[in-house]
């Protein structure tokens, strides 16, 4: 039997901001196992043009992605919800082995089972090339910290 994942929905507006934040803790800490965890077994996700079902293929993606994506850091942001579903926007910044460094928007729209496990993830990725100086993602790698500035405040 699957253990809750709290929060769970239908989400309010408290609620949806935790699991968004929670979700990008878990992206930040580039732990395949870890973040698969948050979602069914048989989750499905389009990512960009890829079309990845459950835990293992999940796990399998997250790990080709932090191999390439290196010093990968994520911010989310809210952009609405309504019962089981959250919209977020965001970004990452990352380099590959040759030191090029990108910024990646995107916005992905959730689906939640009632135990608060994802269930669909579809997400829509665009990737611009950065000089490392005009990078603002500057926290040391895993969490961001609560002092950091969201999105919005960044401009983005």
């Amino acid at each position: 039997m699957q253990s809750n994942r709290p929060p769970l929905p239908p989400f309010t507006l408290e609620t949806a901001m935790e699991k968004v934040r929670l979700a990008e803790d878990g992206w930040n800490s580039r732990d395949p196992s870890r973040v698969a965890q948050a979602y069914t077994e048989n989750s499905y996700w389009r990512n960009r043009a890829e079309f990845i079902q459950g835990r293992a293929e999940i796990e399998a993606f997250l790990t080709r992605k932090w191999n390439k994506e290196l010093d990968y850091r994520l911010i989310k942001e809210l952009w609405a919800f309504q019962g089981n579903r959250i919209a977020v926007r965001y970004a990452y910044e990352w380099h590959d082995d040759s030191q090029n460094w990108f910024r990646s928007y995107g916005n992905e729209n959730w689906e939640f089972d009632e135990a608060g496990l994802m269930q669909r993830r579809f997400a829509c990725i665009n990737d611009t090339p950065i000089e490392s100086s005009d990078r603002l993602f500057h926290w040391p790698l895993g969490r961001r910290p609560e002092e950091h500035p969201g999105l919005t405040a960044l401009g983005l």
